[in-house]
């Protein structure tokens, strides 16, 4: 597990490029991993991976939504929720909010410039989410899907949030294999 978490340290800053106005999604399925063999899930505990910022952290609205999400498009897959039972898949999610600046002096540099071609500074919040699926028999990451998207003044927003949510949750996992 520690690998894991080292691993998932190291992929966050590399998911966390430069801002743009569009959601990047993108997804990692295990070489050789026949995901038919999977059937149930369950949360990983969430005390052991935090998301690493508070704004999310104590925001108990994020974390249930999140969860509504993820467990709404799983179960659209086939995929069953379970408590009583080990389950054949944990999920865990990672998720941060990082202040980004955008200087547009490429702008001037490339001849296509406003403003007397001085350079503006531009500040926005970027959100990155990562759901991990770990295969409870292997403890290894068998599939992973990420969203990168700019955020701002969706912390403050929750119909707002709502919808960033709802859209990385389906997109990340329309690239998840179906087993039904």
């Amino acid at each position: 597990m520690l690998r894991f978490t080292r691993f998932a340290l190291m992929a966050l800053p590399a998911l966390t490029l430069a801002g743009c106005a569009t959601m990047n999604v993108n997804s990692y399925l295990e070489r050789g991993v026949d995901f038919a063999q999977y059937r149930t899930y369950a949360w990983g505990p969430t005390e052991a991976l935090p998301t690493g910022d508070p704004r999310l952290d104590n925001n108990p609205f994020f974390k249930n939504r999140l969860e509504g999400a993820v467990e709404k498009q799983l179960t659209a897959k086939g995929f069953e929720k379970t408590t009583s039972t080990a389950p054949d898949l944990l999920i865990h999610y990672h998720a941060h909010i990082t202040q980004r600046f955008d200087v547009d002096t490429v702008d001037r540099e490339r001849g296509y410039c406003s403003d007397n071609c001085e350079p503006t500074v531009g500040a926005y919040d970027e959100g990155t989410l990562v759901l991990d699926m770990v295969d409870t028999r292997t403890n290894k990451v068998v599939w992973r899907g990420s969203a990168r998207s700019v955020v701002n003044g969706v912390i403050d927003n929750q119909n707002l949030m709502e919808q960033q949510i709802d859209e990385a949750v389906r997109r990340m996992l329309d690239e998840l294999p179906r087993h039904l």
